[in-house]
């Protein structure tokens, strides 16, 4: 986006501030629809529609690289194809949640069902291991096809690598399915018991409807009131996005998901915003490529050290050194804003916010654990939505920041906000450690380590 209007990250908030929006706003019903539909049905209306949208949108952006000077010869067509652009991303990004919610909070709890513990924590591993591995690969490749050989040939890869990769993805996830009876049995289950509770739902709602459209005439003015807004606030707790939102908020793990959701809320990433900055700074593609994946190198390392650390001191306590340790680390992101040299600074940046990786996905890899083991089944998915939906609230707030503050020059204010939302959330995690254990440390067991140095 930053190519294709030059100096401003206007194009670039804006599409991550539609993806982020879609989650954020659907983010909830999408829970709810994986919960009503079968395993193999919610499998392949994702990847269709993921990767449909994905094809569409590169060819979009393929056309704007193309055409480039339709901004000044044809604006109509240069707005329509931006629009296009973003409602495509914004529909693979709500059907890549559908896909998520669907392995993430659902396969692999049923999958580990009567098996030891540490099952599921390295599944969950291993899962996320598989992701960030992905996310070491492509931006190297991506970056290297666009500083040696153009950006019209990234896009046209991976238009190509989408619609071949489709047909593995489904062979793969179908022999997991139908490898696993498990699986299916558990499918089947879950629409014999949703879809009586969803009639009631529906026709409960539908006659409060109907009785907000008509009083009695008889009742006085103020009683009419009264019972109106008792129907209304009755029928808007069993609207589907509401209702989602009230089970979430019932969670006894709602404050480290709330407190995770706040570490949404940054540039220091490799993000959208971030890369364009670096960009407009004058660091190569190829570098920032190389960099976003030393990067996914270090969470990868996250996911290899988090089953060992979480063996030793438990999933609760290893939260907290997660989202401790990757504060540490965002200090150098923040020492970056004072140093002078502007190349220096961006190296510096890029430095702190790779190593902070290894801290933000063990804390990612522990929040979901203890969401998988606290949150009961029927709730699961609808709590996962949810989830995502804060998730990316935050997120789109950090775009919409980033629209406000557009000059690149003015990316080490987004750099505090980002600092200062990732303290809040270690502090919120402490809190709610010390309401549950009464204690952060084992104070008998530091002294008894000084007494024996």
């Amino acid at each position: 986006m930053i190519s294709i209007w030059p100096d401003s990250l206007l194009l670039a908030a804006i599409y991550g501030a539609m993806e982020s929006a879609s989650v954020a706003f659907f983010g909830p019903i999408i829970g709810r629809w994986v919960d009503r539909l079968t395993y193999v049905k919610v499998l392949q209306l994702w990847l269709v529609t993921q990767n449909l949208s994905f094809v569409i949108a590169g060819g979009a952006v393929m056309a704007l690289l193309v055409f480039s000077s339709l901004k000044f010869t044809n604006f109509v067509a240069f707005i329509f194809l931006v629009i296009l652009t973003n409602i495509s991303g914004a529909v693979g990004v709500l059907s890549t949640l559908a896909g998520t919610i669907l392995i993430e909070r659902e396969w692999v709890v049923v999958i580990s069902e009567g098996h030891p513990p540490g099952l599921l924590t390295r599944i969950n591993s291993i899962i996320r291991r598989i992701d960030l591995t992905c996310k070491l690969g492509a931006p190297v490749i991506t970056g290297f096809i666009i500083s040696f050989v153009s950006l019209k040939a990234s896009a046209m890869a991976l238009a190509i690598w989408i619609t071949i990769s489709v047909w593995v993805e489904y062979w793969l996830f179908m022999s997991v399915y139908n490898g696993i009876p498990a699986l299916g049995e558990r499918s089947l289950r879950r629409i014999s018991e949703v879809s009586p509770n969803d009639v009631e739902v529906d026709t409960s709602a539908s006659q409060e409807t109907s009785n907000l459209l008509s009083n009695d005439g008889s009742e006085s003015s103020a009683t009419t009131g009264k019972n109106s807004v008792t129907k209304i606030i009755e029928w808007l707790s069993k609207v589907s996005y509401v209702d989602a939102w009230i089970v979430y908020l019932q969670q006894d793990v709602v404050l480290p998901g709330v407190a995770l959701a706040l570490l949404y809320f940054t540039v220091l990433s490799f993000g959208t915003l971030m890369t364009a900055t670096l960009e407009w700074e004058g660091v190569p593609v190829f570098v920032i490529g190389i960099a976003r994946g030393i990067s996914a190198l270090i969470g990868i390392a996250a996911t290899v050290v988090y089953p060992m650390l979480q063996s030793r001191i438990s999933t609760l306590r290893t939260g907290l050194w997660s989202v401790w340790s990757q504060w540490i680390w965002l200090l150098v992101c923040v020492a970056s804003i004072w140093v002078q040299n502007s190349q220096l600074s961006a190296y510096t940046l890029m430095g702190g916010v790779a190593a902070s990786r290894l801290g933000l996905w063990m804390f990612d890899l522990s929040v979901i654990q203890q969401m998988q083991d606290h949150v009961p089944e029927s709730d699961r998915c609808v709590v996962g939505g949810v989830q995502n939906s804060l998730q990316s609230t935050l997120d789109l707030m950090a775009y919409v920041m980033g629209i406000i503050i557009s000059n690149p020059k003015d990316f080490w204010k987004l750099n505090l906000m980002s600092f200062a939302t990732v303290t809040l959330a270690a502090f919120l995690y402490t809190i709610y450690m010390y309401r549950i254990r009464k204690h952060l440390f084992h104070f008998e067991k530091l002294s008894s380590l000084v007494q024996c140095l």
